[in-house]
């Protein structure tokens, strides 16, 4: 019996508490703070669940990702506490349990380029970083592609390029977000574009021609988690249609579209995003109809940010496949401070698909040059 009036007491204070903190965090300091909601988190026995009462009742925000987590944490049992008494209760998203839950994660690697938190969402049309902007005036491979080909008889090259084992590589590529809060606080859209290009530049005896660009449009459906496992932080899932070309007529023609699934975890200093996908089939006049046995199926990036400005990258991409089929590549890249905005920046990359026109052909890059924006 003394147990029940005690659980009774309980959500009523916490009920109490929520319901005098309905203003926004901003709105309330030291000064103004009602004596009655702090009466109300005495009453409230679980250790964490009093801190995370008083921490509402101060207004103080949460300042770094370790304390957003742990305020969704303590928000998320007096959330459940509050339930076991109120099964039909809804948990109103501008209440300070409902904001403390929202923003989990705020600060973190992912949520600094994803906006997932609710109080780091930043509007629509803005435009965002989204893969590495660099550009490589040295870009050296150990095997030129001089015959690409495909198992489409039309898009097999039959004579040799002239081209050199030298050539620049740039990269550019920005997203921006069309759609936020698509399913209450939660759910953005993001349209993305990439493109990569790679320019004989000291080849003068063929007028210095552009080997290859490739054209990379995407669109993405994103979500918030909060979630943990074996010490990483689960951030962010999301789904899109992405569209990859070369932009090309035969027989240099490539492209493939695909469904992408994103998995982003982070914890203090790192960053991991895993992304399998499917291929949309192209149907009979497939420009090329094997590229998944050697672009792959799916990829892993770890990111390593370094307090000194430094980054660190690894991209891991399979197929997936045994035997015969089973091919894939690896990148390495360091970006490291020079000035101001500036950094340089090494990419080492050895494996199938570099690019399009190289998805079957394995070999050897290194790049050296400058870049303006990282992953982070």
């Amino acid at each position: 019996m003394k147990r029940t009036i005690r659980n009774r007491i309980l959500a009523v204070a916490v009920a109490l508490a929520m319901l005098s903190l309905a203003l926004p965090l901003h709105a309330q300091d030291a000064a103004t703070v009602d004596t009655r909601s702090i009466d109300a988190c005495v009453a409230v026995e679980n250790d964490a669940m009093r801190l995370a009462c008083y921490d509402a009742v101060a207004g103080r925000d949460a300042r770094t990702p370790e304390q957003a987590d742990a305020a969704a944490e303590r928000a998320a049992e007096v959330a459940g506490k509050l339930n076991l008494f109120r099964r039909d209760a809804e948990l109103p998203s501008d209440s300070v349990v409902g904001r403390a839950l929202a923003n989990v994660g705020k600060g973190s690697l992912q949520d600094s380029r994803w906006e997932l938190a609710r109080d780091s969402k930043l509007g629509l049309f803005n435009f965002r970083a989204y893969k590495p902007v660099y550009l490589f005036p040295v870009f050296w491979t150990a095997d030129t592609n001089l015959r690409p080909h495909s198992p489409n008889p039309d898009n097999t090259v039959t004579q040799d390029a002239a081209l050199e084992q030298l050539e620049a590589k740039f990269q550019i590529s920005f997203k921006t977000k069309v759609v936020e809060n698509l399913f209450g606080d939660n759910g953005d859209i993001w349209t993305a574009y990439t493109q990569s290009s790679r320019w004989q530049v000291y080849n003068s005896e063929e007028s210095r021609p552009f080997r290859e660009t490739n054209y990379e449009p995407e669109v993405m459906l994103a979500f918030r988690t909060g979630y943990s496992v074996l010490g990483w932080k689960g951030r962010l899932a999301a789904v899109g249609i992405n569209h990859q070309s070369n932009g090309r007529a035969d027989p240099f023609s490539r492209s493939w579209n695909r469904v992408v699934f994103n998995i982003g975890l982070d914890r203090e200093g790192w960053a991991l995003n895993l992304r399998p996908w499917i291929r949309v089939p192209d149907g009979n006049d497939d420009d090329n109809p094997d590229i998944s046995d050697y672009m792959g199926r799916g990829d892993a990036t770890l990111v390593r940010v370094l307090p000194n400005g430094q980054q660190f990258s690894l991209m891991l991409r399979h197929s997936l496949r045994g035997g015969s089929q089973s091919h894939g590549a690896v990148q390495f890249d360091w970006a490291f401070p020079l000035l101001d905005s500036f950094r340089g920046h090494l990419q080492v990359f050895d494996g199938y698909g570099e690019s399009m026109i190289d998805y079957n052909h394995r070999t050897t890059y290194v790049g050296l040059g400058i870049s303006l924006m990282e992953w982070y």
